[in-house]
């Protein structure tokens, strides 16, 4: 579908080839019982993830700063489980998530095998609206930063998606523009909504089971962009 009009392919990394649930929930059940925390990973989890994908949405709009995000998410969830944690273990274990996080490095299925299908005929790049130090990792501990040509985050560009600046970065950095360039993402918001509104193709990678919609196409396989790509 998009084959002879797109050059380059901008990809999003947590939730579409980086699967952030699967290795933060690895990352989780290691530091909470080094730190003896009491309380049962599954239980931790099923708060934790919809709070943070909350706090997360709150940083994007820049309602909150780094630092609130990382303490407030957890915080949130101890509160809600009954379980007080002290100020200071928690600011603990909101730097031992960071640090051990970029060392988890399960992709989505299929995302090595779409990455050597589309290397010789694309250009591609990663839009994150991570942070610079621990997305460079997970993409090296992962194998997969030799894929890219340009890898923009948030950090760099100043804003976040889905801010135009971000994309406009990204399309200046790559030396292409947005009509021969193809944005595929998990995020309605920060990575489709924000592509189209800049002129991008997209394509949504449905990992969380989202809603139907006729903003672009979705896949729920990274293996189904061979179709479009």
């Amino acid at each position: 579908m998009y084959k002879e009009l797109v050059t380059d392919v901008f990809f999003d990394l947590d939730h579409t080839l980086w699967d952030f649930e699967k290795n933060s929930a690895l990352t989780f059940k290691k530091i909470l019982a080094e730190n003896r925390i009491g309380v049962p990973l599954n239980d931790f989890l099923e708060v934790y993830v919809p709070a943070n994908f909350a706090f997360w949405k709150l940083y994007r709009e820049e309602k909150i700063t780094k630092e609130e995000l990382r303490y407030q998410r957890l915080k949130t969830v101890f509160d809600k489980l009954g379980h007080p944690v002290d100020d200071p273990v928690i600011h603990l274990l909101a730097d031992e998530y960071i640090r051990h996080l970029s060392s988890q490095n399960h992709l989505f299925p299929n995302a090595m095998e779409i990455l050597e299908y589309l290397k010789p005929k694309y250009n591609l790049h990663i839009i994150t609206n991570g942070f610079q130090e621990i997305q460079d990792k997970k993409l090296q501990n992962s194998n997969i930063y030799a894929y890219f040509d340009q890898v923009i985050n948030s950090e760099m560009a100043g804003v976040k998606k889905p801010n135009p600046g971000i994309f406009e970065l990204a399309l200046k950095r790559a030396g292409v523009t947005s009509q021969k360039s193809i944005m595929i993402g998990d995020s309605l918001e920060a990575d489709i909504q924000g592509a189209l509104n800049v002129g991008l193709h997209a394509l949504h990678f449905n990992s969380d089971n989202s809603p139907d919609h006729d903003l672009c196409a979705m896949i729920h396989d990274l293996n189904e962009i061979k179709i479009y790509l």
